[in-house]
């Protein structure tokens, strides 16, 4: 898991797909935010399709490139989290979520984590590493 942590921490910008509401996959850019008891947490606002589509189907998808073309991929599902001193400790840990969301007890914010995940990381010389946690 600490090689997974370590890319993401390097490579701040990640794709997330997700199944949309019409049936069809959607990417947008997301940010890793924490890791926490072995669950890697991110998070959205409740008005946004994201959400919306991740309460339609928790099955996501993700990947991001290092600046050496390392490739991370990860499958999982996701799970919400409803704690709202959790959610304070995100917003004070990162800067462009306080700014986005002022406070971990905004009715718009919310935090999600990773489970079930099956990741990868490969290069290109064709060598890939396999994690599940």
């Amino acid at each position: 898991m600490n090689d997974v942590l370590n890319f993401l921490s390097e490579n701040t910008i990640q794709y997330f797909a997700t199944i949309g509401l019409d049936g069809k996959p959607k990417v947008r850019p997301f940010q890793f935010m924490m890791e926490v008891d072995g669950k890697l947490y991110f998070a959205t606002a409740n008005n946004k399709n994201v959400f919306k589509e991740l309460l339609n189907n928790s099955s996501v998808a993700m990947c991001s490139l290092s600046k050496d073309f390392r490739v991370l991929r990860i499958s999982a599902d996701v799970e919400f989290v409803d704690d709202v001193d959790f959610k304070k400790d995100c917003v004070e840990k990162h800067p462009f979520v306080k700014k986005t969301y002022q406070s971990g007890d905004n009715p718009l914010f919310e935090m999600f984590f990773l489970k079930n995940v099956e990741a990868f990381i490969s290069d290109l010389k064709g060598n890939i590493k396999k994690y599940q946690f």
